[in-house]
This record gives C-alpha cells, structure tokens and sequence, in this order.
C-alpha cells in the first residue's frame, strides 16, 4: 500500500505569518491535531503540532495552589513562526504506508506530510488514516482482492478474509502465488497474505 493511496490531500496548512489564534482556531475547527507550515510554493518549512500551539499559550491561574517556580515569557508567541517545528519529518508519495507507520512510532508524530516528487506539499497521512484503511470490512477487503485479480486473469481463485488475514486457494505454481501475494497486499486493510 503507498502513501498516495490513503492520505488526505490537499491538507490545511499555515504560513509562518499565521497568527496563533488562527493556527488554534483551525485545528478545533476541523480536528486535527497538526498543521504543516509551507512557504508560497508549498514547499514544506516545517508543522505545527497543538503541543507547539499550547506550550506557552495557557496562562497561570493565580488560584491554584504555589507549585515549582514558573518562568513565564514576557512576549508570548503571536505568530506560527515563533513556535513551530522544524524540519518537520515527511513521507514521499509512493513511499510504503508500514515505513510511514514506523516513521510515526519512531518520532511520535500523529500525522505526517506528504511530498511530491518535486517537493511540494501534497497531503497528509494521519494516524485515522491508516486505522480508517485497518478497519475496512472483510467482505469489502475480499471483494477488492477478487476484483483485481479477475482483472488478471485469475477470477476462479477462492479468496476469504479474517481480521484483514487474506487466504487466496487457487495458484497453481510458484508464479502465480508471487503474484496473489504482490496483489493483494495493494489492497487498503490487508495485514497479511496467506497463498495455498
């Protein structure tokens, strides 16, 4: 499964001179928890994440309890510049959604650019994006397995599917199971092939 196949194009994004209140007010608004940073070109500076957003940006309640002593900025962040994340870690869009995934659980990022192969923003992969393809139907998944391979040829082939586990009954030589294997793993929601 590539990238291009299951993110979000054409995703929100800020510029450098973006008022945080506008960078806050855009992720409340739609949900996400992160906004790439992009130059005129859309060429990716860096993201913004809400940690970066809200780091500094809840004032102290007088109130509560004295804790450890609080330096507090004197000139709070206004702009997206001030505060976001750079260089920001990105995908290309045909790299493999599982190097993505462990992209994501390496740095702890919850969405990733995407990149053309010019450079240029494309999309966004997220964490729901990859849970949305996981969890598919397995009828749906068996459905779109099957479909492919009638497509090449191959429609007497039984395929079932459990939890995302494909079994394809039917290839007859070392060839064609190469070939069930390839195929169904380009499908969104397969975990794994199993060819007898």
């Amino acid at each position: 499964m590539l990238v291009q196949e299951i993110m979000t194009p054409r995703p929100m994004t800020v510029t450098p001179g973006t008022r945080v209140k506008v960078a806050l007010q855009r992720l409340a608004e739609h949900g996400i928890t992160a906004l790439p940073v992009v130059d005129a070109r859309r060429r990716l500076l860096g993201i913004i994440s809400e940690a970066d957003l809200i780091r500094e940006s809840v004032a102290r309640d007088p109130r509560a309890p004295e804790g450890a002593v609080v330096v507090e900025s004197l000139y709070p962040a206004r702009l997206v510049e001030d505060v976001y994340t750079r260089p920001a870690a990105a995908v290309r869009v045909d790299d493999d959604v599982a190097s993505a995934v462990d992209l994501m659980t390496v740095t702890g990022a919850k969405s990733l650019p995407v990149l053309d192969e010019d450079g240029t923003l494309v999309g966004v992969l997220s964490r729901s994006d990859v849970v949305r393809m996981l969890a598919r139907a397995d009828d749906v998944i068996a459905a779109d397995v099957d479909d492919v391979l009638s497509r090449l040829g191959h429609p007497d082939w039984l395929i079932e599917v459990e939890d995302g586990v494909v079994d394809v009954t039917g290839p007859a030589n070392l060839g064609e199971v190469s070939l069930a294997h390839m195929v169904a793993r380009t499908v969104p929601g397969v975990v794994q092939v199993h060819v007898e």
